[in-house]
């Protein structure tokens, strides 16, 4: 190779300490070692790195490409250098999370927060996902835990479950909703008439989930949680929504509960995870979430 790193080091030495000399105390070298170095370079590579000006040296337009190209070499093996130790220590240079969209991001976050005390330069990427895509998104390796999804539906050997939470749901209209009027509970004669709004599942290539729905009613899908909300409030349609999800639209009158001869049961959420995943990152993360569930306890979320 005629470009060593050794090189590239001695170039970014002089330009930040603006000469030779000070290149030279700033790397514990002699300054006759750095000409040589910046000479032997020139040569080798067949073209002038620094010309002069006077008293100075000041890089040509060509060192000037090679100075700044160079620091992205450098760091870049800084960065590889950096990942290899962290491998080497048991730590992932990255893990994938996946949200389900039931679950309440805000009891996330502090543990993320927690997290990144550790200083183990790990990166985290978070994905939303709903119902089956959850379980999909970890099945093809697209993410190596899944937090609040769904159970199994069948015996899945090589990953791990542990119910975390118990949802509760409850049947939602906006504000000034013609179903508000009728007899409580509702049948599913009162509520057939209205479009339902449903959170599409997704998954692409497993069987599409669909839960809390009517026959033969009218359906607007939506991708997120949020936007089954947002939907509701706005009295596009109505639906089941988890409790724990509109305490505040409830609370402001957005939101009206109603009763209905035919309640949702609470469903379990879950943390998934594939077993044979020994990395650092996933046992930290899997150990946070099992202990947190267990001090929430996994009582229905009202």
């Amino acid at each position: 190779m005629k470009l060593t790193f050794e090189g590239l080091e001695v170039l970014d030495a002089i330009d930040r300490k603006g000469s030779f000399s000070a290149a030279a105390v700033a790397l514990h070298r002699v300054r006759s070692t750095i000409s040589y170095t910046v000479q032997k370079m020139e040569e080798d590579l067949g073209f002038a790195i620094f010309r002069r000006e006077g008293r100075r040296a000041v890089l040509t337009p060509a060192g000037e490409l090679l100075l700044h190209q160079g620091r992205e070499l450098l760091s870049g093996a800084d960065r590889i250098l950096e990942s290899a130790h962290r491998i080497n220590s048991g730590w992932e240079s990255s893990i994938n999370i996946a949200i389900d969209t039931v679950w309440d991001i805000e009891q996330f976050y502090p543990i993320l927060a927690q997290f990144n005390q550790l200083n183990s330069g790990v990166e985290v990427s978070l994905f939303e996902e709903v119902m089956g895509g959850s379980l999909e998104a970890l099945f093809e390796d697209k993410v190596d835990i899944v937090i609040g999804g769904p159970p199994p539906v069948v015996a899945m050997k090589g990953y791990k479950f542990e119910s975390i939470m118990q949802a509760s749901w409850q049947f939602v209209v906006a504000k000034n909703h013609p179903l508000i009027s009728k007899k409580m509970p509702l049948n599913d004669d009162d509520i057939k008439p209205y479009r339902s709004i449903i959170i599409k599942d997704s998954s692409t290539n497993s069987a599409i989930r669909s839960h809390r729905s009517f026959d033969h009613q009218l359906k607007l899908r939506v991708p997120t949680m949020a936007h089954k909300i947002t939907a509701i409030v706005q009295g596009l349609g109505i639906g089941f929504l988890p409790s724990h999800k509109i305490k505040t639209q409830l609370n402001s009158g957005e939101l009206v509960a109603l009763a209905i001869d035919k309640e949702a049961p609470n469903t379990a959420q879950y943390l998934s995870w594939k077993v044979s995943n020994k990395g650092r990152a996933v046992k930290w993360f899997v150990e946070q979430m099992i202990e947190e569930s267990r001090r929430r306890g996994k009582k229905p979320q009202l």
